[in-house]
């Protein structure tokens, strides 16, 4: 018996940390979207935002929020202080069986849970894209991962008030990807829009993307990453329901995407009459956070209808969010908040032990606490050292204003063999009209 429950414990924190490396590699994913969304100018000051933004979500976390997060009181509201991750789980708590024993490694819970904070920060990164200051978008993420974010999972995952209501959100629709989008909106009102991206007449221009198969190559690499975000969320899989639960996630979300896939592709081609790639990448976004709430209770089947809710419905918000002059470069917004709350609504069709009204009680709660923490904290950095550029900087580009060197270098014209001196960053691409329905 000790032997089997020791074989259980390495098996579990096995899988419990590759599930957490699939989901370390979704920074990747983002990094890869953002940078293929936004122009050249301002590709390696995104990615500088990402990789960076992924380290200090680690530390922080390490240092506060995994402790904010998960030592508060059942049913609290407020977490208590605590730092770093605690001991490690022990052979005689293992072996000692019962509910209460460990059954994977109190490390490997930490990991999980630290590229969980770190994706909800990635969804602000592609909001806020190509006019905002980097450092203040880096204070931003300290706060943000390392209270904002833990805040609201305790009162969800972390056994707070919000768990005790009955709040069921199973890998994150809400907690993490409407979190995301909530503290994006916040950062986007603050900010202001691209100039070029509306006119005075009410026109709306799309400013197209650099470098289109890097954006496929994300949304790929997200799609990936998602298999650990919603199958590492079961929590164990030693037993053979907890391996059929397991099973049953991974098909889901894989249904999910697939269905927003083609939802968002049909629906563009009859309101543009074009087959828009990026509606299809942010189709496959909205039909994985569509199904990440619950991927265990529907059907393939019903996974794959619910995703495509996502697909369709990812469209009408960007649109819709254009019209309100709400400038979100990559659709973050829409994709992660809008379709994040379509997601914690969808629960209850599926899944008997949850009601709405406790998921609108969620969704209206984690948006209160994040949007409004968000917009104080960019207030507040606004006050202290501005959050925007110069309009000339963002017409050079951010990368050479705040990195000092540009992604795709062989584009510059050298001095040195007769040029001006003249960067390609400081040529900004004319806008085009965006595709309006017929």
């Amino acid at each position: 018996m000790t032997e089997l429950a020791e074989l259980s414990y390495a098996l579990d924190t096995f899988y419990f940390l590759i599930c957490g490396v699939l989901v370390m590699w979704m920074a990747a994913g983002f990094s890869m979207l953002e940078a293929g969304l936004v122009r050249s100018k301002n590709t390696a000051e995104i990615l500088t935002k990402n990789i960076a933004l992924f380290a200090i979500a680690c530390s922080m976390y390490l240092l506060v929020g995994y402790s904010l997060m998960y030592s508060g009181d059942a049913g609290g509201v407020l977490p208590n202080l605590g730092f770093l991750i605690g001991g490690e789980n022990s052979v005689a708590a293992v072996t000692a069986g019962g509910d209460d024993a460990p059954y994977y490694s109190q490390r490997s819970d930490f990991f999980f849970q630290v590229v969980f904070v770190a994706t909800a920060m990635s969804i602000v990164s592609g909001a806020v894209a190509e006019r905002m200051k980097l450092w203040a978008f880096l204070a931003f993420a300290v706060v943000m991962t390392g209270v904002i974010y833990p805040v609201s999972g305790y009162w969800t995952w972390g056994g707070g008030w919000l768990a005790e209501l009955g709040f069921s959100d199973y890998a994150g629709s809400g907690i993490v990807h409407l979190a995301g989008a909530a503290a994006a909106l916040a950062g986007v009102l603050v900010l202001g829009p691209r100039k070029g991206k509306y006119g005075k007449d009410g026109g709306i221009f799309a400013i197209p993307g650099a470098n289109m198969p890097l954006a496929t190559l994300g949304t790929f690499i997200l799609w990936m990453g998602w298999f650990g975000f919603n199958g590492g969320s079961e929590l164990k899989v030693s037993d053979v329901s907890s391996a059929n639960h397991m099973a049953q996630v991974l098909v889901n979300t894989n249904a999910a995407a697939a269905g927003g896939v083609i939802a968002a592709l049909i629906l563009a081609k009859v309101w543009f009459r074009k087959a828009d790639l990026t509606m299809a990448l942010n189709g496959a976004i909205a039909g994985l956070v569509s199904i990440t709430a619950d991927p265990l209770s529907p059907s393939a089947l019903g996974a794959t209808l619910i995703g495509g809710a996502g697909g369709l419905l990812v469209v009408f918000a960007i649109i819709g969010l254009d019209k309100l002059r709400l400038d979100d470069p990559v659709g973050a917004i829409s994709a992660h908040g809008v379709v994040g709350i379509w997601g914690v609504l969808a629960v209850p069709l599926n899944n008997d032990g949850a009601a709405f009204g406790p998921q609108i009680i969620g969704i209206l709660g984690i948006f209160a606490w994040v949007f409004g923490a968000s917009l104080a904290v960019w207030l507040i950095l606004k006050a202290i050292m501005g959050v925007r550029v110069s309009d000339e900087e963002e017409y050079e580009g951010v990368d050479l204003v705040e990195c000092g060197l540009e992604a795709y270098p062989e584009f510059t014209v050298s001095s040195l063999h007769g040029g001006g001196g003249r960067s390609s960053g400081e040529r900004m691409a004319q806008p085009r009209m965006a595709p309006s329905p017929e």
